[in-house]
């Protein structure tokens, strides 16, 4: 089979895929098609091809435009460019539509469990509109000469463009006027107070056997820190790639000096009336409504009982323990468990006046096997972008909660969880999707399991 790369087909696009594409064919094999709508006819440019069933591709010529395509609202992300805003160039509503059927179909294929998806947007209130001006968390990277931008999609390259319009208003002002570390990366929050920080985080150490210093791995993407794990893709070309994109995500993940350039690097936020302080370079949810959003979904479908026992995992800084803390009063027990330990700090910080809560700093899935077999009456969980797995939810479910919040940001990796709960007996009894980042392909689902 002939490499087609750079080779250009008119494609009719057929449903969207999970990653920002839609499924196209041509000659027997598979396109994944960014920049294109369902029931398009484009001209798609093959942009990698690995062999097998399936290839990747840009659509550069739109030749029978859907209704629902508008003019993108992002210049950066065009065929060649960021890999920010994958859906910028369709209407507000159509995007939630795509993301509904991407979650609805990995719920089918995955999870065996067929259900009609509405995705929901975060309301913007006053402080942006509902598709731009909703990210208060940006992670750049700095190129060779210094400049500021964000990741060519699936690239290390830098464009050095600040122009998204995904940053709240104010975020990126004064940035591209100065020049950076070269291979640094910044932070840049805009916290509850209204209050900037940029925080420069040192290149990652020099990558042996290369030659050269990492340019933040394999975080291809464009805008980093939407997850605590930000994974990435693996290496293209065999063993070797592998092992140096391991060491590069390695490299970028692991501790590097960081220099507040700006503020003073402790992000204030607000959520249900509590203050929390934690570090700029922090998790704390990209949308500045999510937060707000998801405490609201989860101290709905908690209602633990005064004097319950509770456990909050991957907790960051307690946000949601702080609210089943509420539930349960001074007679009941929350656990907030999570691997972070400058989160933990914070969190408890934060939580004073709530001493029933009781924080740790550990692996979730090991702290589980260290508890009494004693059945937390609900369990609220939030992990990283790759899901809780079949080790962490076996060992809930030997537990038999009543009932389970679990909180989700990639469909795939939510669905198999969800699978996992109804094969060990848990029915869905309710389940939200929101548009946690307009724009974009990503979507944060929540559900709550119950036996």
């Amino acid at each position: 089979m002939s490499d087609w790369r750079g080779a250009e087909f008119e494609v009719r696009l057929g449903a969207p895929g999970h990653g920002g594409f839609c499924v196209g064919r041509h000659e027997g094999r598979v396109l994944f098609v960014r920049h294109g709508l369902p029931g398009e006819l484009v001209r798609a440019r093959v942009t990698e091809d690995k062999g097998g069933s399936f290839c990747r591709a840009d659509a550069v010529e739109i030749l029978e435009a859907s209704p629902d395509r508008v003019e993108p609202t992002c210049p950066v992300s065009g065929p060649g460019g960021a890999g920010c805003c994958d859906f910028s160039f369709a209407t507000p509503p159509a995007q939630r539509g795509l993301k509904a059927m991407v979650v609805a179909e990995q719920l089918r294929r995955l999870a065996g469990w067929e259900k009609d998806i509405v995705v929901e947007p975060i309301p913007a209130g006053e402080r942006a509109e509902p598709t731009r001006g909703w990210r208060s968390r940006v992670r750049l990277a700095v190129d060779a000469d210094g400049r500021a931008g964000v990741h060519r999609f699936r690239s290390t390259d830098v464009i050095a463009d600040l122009r998204c319009p995904q940053p709240m208003a104010g975020a990126m002002d004064g940035i591209a006027d100065r020049k950076w570390t070269p291979g640094a990366d910044l932070v840049v929050a805009v916290d509850g107070e209204g209050q900037r920080h940029i925080v420069e985080l040192a290149p990652p150490e020099h990558e042996p056997g290369t030659g050269r210093h990492d340019r933040r791995g394999d975080r291809a993407r464009g805008y980093g820190g939407q997850r605590r794990d930000g994974r990435g893709n693996r290496g293209a070309r065999g063993g070797d790639d592998r092992r140096k994109a391991a060491a590069r995500r390695a490299a970028a993940h692991a501790p590097r000096p960081e220099y507040v350039v700006e503020g003073d690097g402790r992000a204030v936020q607000y959520v249900a009336g509590r203050r929390w302080e934690l570090a700029a370079t922090g998790f704390w949810q990209p949308h500045y409504g999510a937060a707000q959003c998801y405490s609201d979904v989860v101290a709905e479908w908690a209602y633990a009982s005064p004097g319950a026992l509770a456990w909050d995992l991957y907790s960051g800084v307690g946000v949601f323990a702080a609210r089943v803390a509420e539930q349960v009063g001074a007679d009941g027990v929350v656990h907030a468990v999570e691997s972070s330990r400058s989160a933990v700090a914070d969190g408890a910080e934060a939580l004073r006046d709530l001493p029933w809560v009781r924080s740790s700093a550990a692996r979730v899935e090991r702290w589980i096997t260290e508890q009494p077999y004693t059945a937390p009456e609900v369990v609220i969980l939030d992990p990283p972008r790759a899901g809780a797995g079949k080790e962490v939810i076996a060992a809930l479910a030997d537990r038999s909660p009543r009932r389970i919040v679990h909180i989700g940001c990639d469909p795939a990796a939510f669905a198999r969880d969800i699978g996992l709960y109804r094969a060990a007996g848990y029915q869905v009894t309710e389940l939200r999707a929101f548009d946690a980042f307009p724009g974009t392909h990503h979507v944060e689902c929540l559900a709550l399991l119950e036996l």
